[in-house]
């Protein structure tokens, strides 16, 4: 079992005042693989006020300086990725290609992102030819808590460190407790490029005692946080208080709108980004809506796929799902899906308890409801599994009414041929993202979403402007 138990502070790792541990779990197996320490109280307080410290002179380093900084941890980081995911595989569970090609390959695309954004970006423009005199400042927002999930750990970290670094902001950084160790690997990479000390510093923790330090604590500026909806509606509350800047990325229920005409393989596409990464993602359409005069065929091509999908263990190759990321969350997939079944909703694949021969371990049967009702539990609440409810609709304006009937609106996705269509329902979809015909959405796309989903937009331009603040200076001469 690895001893990670010690924090990174003001350029160097050293032992925490807190006495707390709790040890890390793979969740493929069940066993404990390493142990790490809960910062707590004077932990925040020492790595904050390292952060501000560093702020006075981080703040007004040059952009040069920081992009040269950046495309050295580009390079570093590319030299850890195998490091980095066979730690994302132990840490939560994520199959070794999946982990290798995604979950780090997401983390170095934003990396390489942010440095071409940076580039580009002008902290130092003026107004407009209408006022020549008139000058607008881009300035970092100052001392940034980031706290981050376990089910992308790489994806998110990389969108809140990056952009924080590129603006000029110092930070402390949190990743989750279930999976801290390939954040740390990002913190040796950060040490080994040669950050100033005190630009950047983590300490593991829970978010009760830990997180709720950060965000408590009157020296920092920003929150930048993604997890669930109600952890997102305390942090606001919170932050409230002394007015800290804000950025949310919380949860969704993302509809998958099949038309009748849509691309024949749309049904095992939609089944297939639902049950990617086991159904642990925000944005995986976990609603899927089809047509009513299409419904009977599709509902027996999406039983057949549905158990063609293979579980298995995440250290081996293949194109397979793995676990859920641990007993808690399990209980919580398994608790729904019973609740599915008692609310009516007729199962077609998966269900309770975990797939043949997977005894040891958090594993879950990929599993479909069909004639679900869009007032059911199921469809309503964000079970974070690889779970997928199915929805009849009879016409453009009923699905439109059904996708937009959530407290949710992260990403919503449309299938059809007909273009005018596409466009007609991406207009009227209630989320921050749309994606047709599964074209994706670009690594530099604004990701962030309506309603519960959040506040605020990570990735590319949008996702460095929000670590800055803009100041008008009036009387400015070139």
């Amino acid at each position: 079992m690895k001893d990670k138990k010690n924090f990174y502070i003001n350029g160097r790792w050293q032992a925490p005042k807190s006495k707390q541990q709790i040890e890390v779990v793979n969740p493929s197996t069940e066993e404990k693989c390493a142990i790490i320490t809960l910062g707590n109280k004077e932990d925040v307080d020492i790595a904050v006020s390292s952060a501000k410290e560093a702020y006075n002179f981080w703040a007004f380093s040059t952009k040069d300086e920081r992009i040269k900084l950046l495309e050295k941890l580009y390079e570093n980081y590319k030299k850890r990725w195998a490091d980095i995911s066979d730690a994302i595989t132990t840490e939560m569970g994520a199959p070794k290609d999946f982990a290798t090609k995604l979950q780090v390959g997401t983390g170095a695309a934003h990396i390489k992102s942010f440095i071409r954004h940076l580039k580009n970006f002008e902290f130092e423009k003026p107004l407009g030819d209408h006022a020549p005199n008139q000058r607008l400042l881009y300035e970092p927002k100052g001392v940034c808590a980031l706290i981050t999930p376990w089910n992308w750990p790489m994806n998110q970290v990389c969108l809140k460190v990056i952009p924080a670094l590129a603006s000029g902001c110092t930070m402390v950084l949190k990743p989750s407790e279930l999976a801290p160790l390939s954040s740390m690997i990002l913190t040796e990479i950060i040490d080994e490029t040669k950050f100033p000390p005190g630009v950047f510093n983590l300490i593991n923790g829970d978010g009760n005692t830990t997180g709720d330090a950060l965000i408590r604590h009157p020296d920092i500026n920003m929150i930048s946080f993604t997890g669930s909806t109600r952890a997102g509606a305390l942090i606001s509350q919170n932050a409230a208080n002394d007015f800290k800047r804000v950025s949310l990325e919380l949860g969704g229920k993302g509809a998958n709108i099949i038309f009748k005409d849509a691309d024949p393989k749309a049904i095992e596409w939609g089944a297939l980004r639902c049950f990617k990464n086991s159904g642990q993602s925000c944005n995986a359409p976990t609603r899927m809506l089809i047509e009513k005069s299409n419904y009977s065929d599709a509902i027996k091509k999406l039983k057949e796929y549905t158990e063609t999908i293979q579980v298995g263990d995440p250290k081996k190759e293949g194109e397979h799902i793995g676990p859920v990321v641990s007993e808690i969350q399990y209980n919580k997939v398994q608790d729904l899906i019973k609740k599915g079944i008692d609310e009516g909703a007729k199962l077609i694949a998966g269900g309770l308890g975990k797939p043949v021969g997977h005894e040891k371990g958090y594993f879950v049967k990929p599993t479909v409801f069909v004639d679900v009702d869009n007032s059911m539990e199921i469809a309503r609440t964000e079970i974070f599994g690889p779970v997928l409810s199915v929805i009849q609709f009879e016409s453009e304006e009923d699905a439109i009414k059904i996708a937009n009937d959530t407290p949710y609106g992260l990403t919503n996705y449309i299938q059809t041929q007909d273009q005018e269509k596409a466009k007609r329902v991406a207009k009227k979809l209630r989320s921050g993202m749309v994606d047709v015909n599964g074209a994706g959405i670009a690594i530099d796309t604004p990701f962030g979403g309506f309603k519960h989903s959040g506040i605020g937009r990570e990735a590319g331009e949008h996702g460095l402007q929000e670590f800055l603040e803009v100041k008008s200076v009036g009387g400015w001469t070139s």
